[in-house]
């Protein structure tokens, strides 16, 4: 994983939706540009973006078109109607014309050197992976790519994919094929090839279950776009503890109460803070540590790198400390 939304490479501008059409059942494609036209920051498969929508929700979504198309993103959002309220925005409100503050590109799920890759993705999952089949395309790189969902009116992206790919793209609507055997698709994959897999959770969880048990050594990439269980679970109670947080360029010490997060406490005093998900998946309020020892409840640190993490996700992370101490 790499940088967070306060890295160099991102920047923060407000864009115009040019464009809005639907590319299959509940999912609608956006295409933002700057206003008076011109070339935005460049970016890389796997780069995300992140919408300031009219309400003021935050959220990520996997910039989906050409990494050579360098006047426009391009954002693809599937409506949730049990979710948290930003995809019945988007699709519900007529934003096109209208100009959204944007912030980004940011790169969790970039690509790694290996001999080749299998690409798993579920539903609107396939966004973040679209660019990277294109781009191993390019490069002459083998890939495959599964692409699952519950009918085939939304298998999102599939003609691009399968006119890029042919044979190498396996389209699977459940209602005829039934779930994807994603152990098969493990087993048929050369263990030094790497798995990149975007979609729902349970998914998620069945490819790094696999993954341990049957390849460890497996080079595994995933892209959530919800919490994962280790942190849907956590519950700010009073096991959670109440603790001291000091941000060292601010010169403020704030108390974090047991019933309270870290991301709630700071932005009462720092409220351009950035943050998105709420949850502990998206990286957007990663912060830098400067003292003390952060209990990480994400999901985008990796387990294997807490002990040595420089970062937290405050919106989530809590402290094993009396006092943490921020970059903020």
């Amino acid at each position: 994983m790499s940088s967070d939304l306060g890295s160099p490479g991102a920047t923060t501008e407000r864009l115009l939706v040019r464009q809005a059409r639907w590319i299959a059942q509940d999912v609608v494609e956006l295409r933002l540009t700057r206003p008076t036209g011109g070339a935005l920051p460049s970016w890389e498969p796997g780069a995300h973006v992140e919408l300031t929508l009219p309400s003021g929700l935050r959220r990520p979504y996997s910039l989906c078109g050409d990494v050579t198309d360098t006047e426009a993103w391009t954002v693809a959002v599937h409506r949730v109607p049990e979710g948290r309220g930003g995809s019945r925005e988007i699709h519900e409100t007529a934003l096109v014309g209208r100009e959204l503050e944007v912030r980004g590109p940011v790169n969790r799920f970039s690509l790694v050197s290996a001999p080749g890759y299998l690409l798993l993705a579920g539903g609107i999952g396939v966004t973040p992976l679209l660019p990277i089949a294109r781009e191993l395309t390019a490069r002459g790189l083998p890939w495959r790519l599964v692409l699952g969902a519950r009918d085939r009116s939304r298998l999102v992206y599939a003609e691009e994919l399968v006119e890029l790919g042919g044979d190498r793209v396996r389209l699977l609507p459940q209602d005829e094929a039934g779930l994807p055997d994603l152990a098969a698709e493990l087993a048929a994959t050369p263990p030094t090839y790497a798995v990149y897999a975007c979609g729902p959770q349970p998914m998620l969880d069945a490819v790094t279950a696999l993954c341990r048990t049957a390849a460890p050594a497996r080079s595994l990439h995933l892209e959530r776009f919800t919490a994962g269980d280790d942190t849907s679970s956590v519950q700010l109670d009073a096991s959670s503890g109440e603790f001291e947080v000091v941000l060292s360029r601010s010169g403020l010490r704030l108390t974090v109460p047991a019933d309270r997060s870290v991301l709630d406490v700071v932005r009462e005093k720092l409220p351009d803070v950035p943050y998105s998900c709420e949850e502990g998946y998206c990286g957007t309020c990663e912060t830098p540590v400067t003292a003390g020892f952060p209990d990480h409840r994400d999901t985008v640190i990796e387990p294997s790198e807490r002990p040595t993490a420089t970062t937290m996700m405050i919106c989530v992370s809590r402290c094993d400390s009396p006092v943490l101490e921020l970059d903020l």
